[in-house]
Formats: structure tokens, C-alpha cells, sequence
């Protein structure tokens, strides 16, 4: 039987390389995005179903997920990728747009989480993987938002993976510790030289974690390209 999967808060970089790969394996393949305009072209390349979805709305991220029922069914693996920054001095911060970044960061995680864990344990499988950062290990001046909010992310997937794993759902936490290379960012073009990370190859990295026996899951996994310190 054929793979479903579902990639919330998708833009052109790593999702799009998520997209493309499940496509590629036969997946069926569901897009959320607060702008769905933009996913025309990713769309009709993967033939993937698009979704309005914004991912820190209780009732838009249930909405989504009751049109997948009617449609995909429980997908086999859940992607969560949107995060929001807001630099600057702590007291310099907007408060209404710290609170709206969190949102988006870690409470919209909490919500996908919730809706695939409702429907996944009944099957008794799933994937369920969430996109983290450097910045949910260690905090960075000028950067507490961003902070908050990805260790609020990681702390919860450490905490689903210990309640979760036992009734079959398979945790993973992705800290991308370095730039993703953006061939439509001029500030992260490919260079040649591999300093940035590749979204392609960590799109594989997520396909194998979705692979990995149950004897042997990891639940968090680091990357970084190949000159990144630590």
C-alpha cells in the first residue's frame, strides 16, 4: 500500500526538496501553507494537494486536518517546518510579535501533534517530525525569540517521543545547525563548496529516519554541513 504524507508550512527550500523526494517514492503527498499561491508550481510538479492552513490557529490547523479525512486519510508522515524570527535586544522586542513568533515556532507544533497523534495511534504507526534549529540547543544574543521557541519545539518532541514511541508513533526532531542553501536567497547560494547545507540531502535524511526499524529509532537527529563548528 502506497505512503501519504503531510508537510506543513511549505515554502521553496527544505519542504519543497520533502515534497519532491515523497512524490519521487510514491507517496501521496498533502501541502499546508498560510500562502497557498505560491505552491502552484510545487503542486503540479509533485501532484500534491494544497491546503490554507495557518499553523498556529486551533481551528484552521483542525479544519485541515478533518479535509484530510475526507480526502488522504491519517497520513503516514507528518511534517512540521514553519518557524518565525524576531531579532533584537530583549528590550527592545515587540511583545504582540514575540507572542505571534512563538505561536508559530512551538504552539502550531503542539497543534499538528495533536491532531496526527489523535489519528495515528489508532492505526498504531506514524512518522511525526519537526523541524528544529541551533537555536533550540543554544541561545544566541539578540536572537531570545527564536530561542524560545525552538527549545519550546524541542522540549516537546523529546516529550512525545517518550509518550508516543510505546504506542508506535515515531518521533523526530531535526536540528539544522547551519544555513540551508536557497538558491532563491542571493545570500545563500550554492557556492560550491558545500558550506551550506544541501535541503536535498537533508530531505534523505528525513526519509531514512521515516525508515528506520522500531528497534532502533532516533528521535533527534543533528545536522550540519561539513565546515559548521561547533
Amino acid at each position: 500500500m502506497s505512503e501519504s504524507a503531510l508537510i506543513v508550512g511549505v515554502g521553496p527550500g527544505l519542504s519543497a526538496s520533502l515534497a519532491r523526494l515523497f512524490a519521487r517514492e510514491g507517496m501521496a503527498v498533502a501541502l499546508a501553507a498560510r500562502d497557498t499561491g505560491k505552491l502552484s508550481g510545487l503542486a503540479g510538479e509533485t501532484g500534491a494537494a494544497v491546503h490554507d492552513c495557518d499553523a498556529a490557529d486551533i481551528d484552521s490547523v483542525a479544519a485541515l486536518f478533518e479535509a484530510l479525512d475526507r480526502t488522504m486519510g491519517t497520513p503516514d508522515i507528518v511534517v512540521y517546518n514553519p518557524s518565525a524570527r524576531v531579532r533584537g535586544p530583549i528590550t527592545d522586542l515587540d511583545p504582540a510579535e514575540t507572542r505571534r513568533a512563538i505561536e508559530v515556532t512551538c504552539f502550531g507544533a503542539f497543534l499538528v501533534a495533536r491532531e496526527s497523534a489523535r489519528r495515528m495511534i489508532g492505526r498504531g504507526s506514524g512518522s511525526l517530525f519537526f523541524t528544529g534549529a541551533s537555536a533550540g540547543v543554544k541561545g544566541y544574543p539578540r536572537s531570545s525569540v527564536f530561542a524560545m521557541g525552538k527549545f519550546g519545539l524541542r522540549g516537546l518532541c523529546q516529550a512525545l517521543a517518550r509518550e508516543l514511541h510505546p504506542q508506535g508513533i515515531h518521533i523526530g526532531h531535526f536540528v539544522i545547525d547551519g544555513g540551508i542553501r536557497a538558491e532563491h536567497r542571493p545570500e545563500r547560494h550554492d557556492t560550491g563548496d558545500d558550506r551550506m547545507l544541501d535541503p536535498d540531502a537533508i530531505a534523505e535524511t528525513y526519509l531514512h529516519v521515516h525508515r528506520q526499524h522500531r528497534s532502533s529509532w532516533a528521535w533527534e537527529i543533528e545536522l550540519r554541513p561539513w565546515l559548521e563548528t561547533f
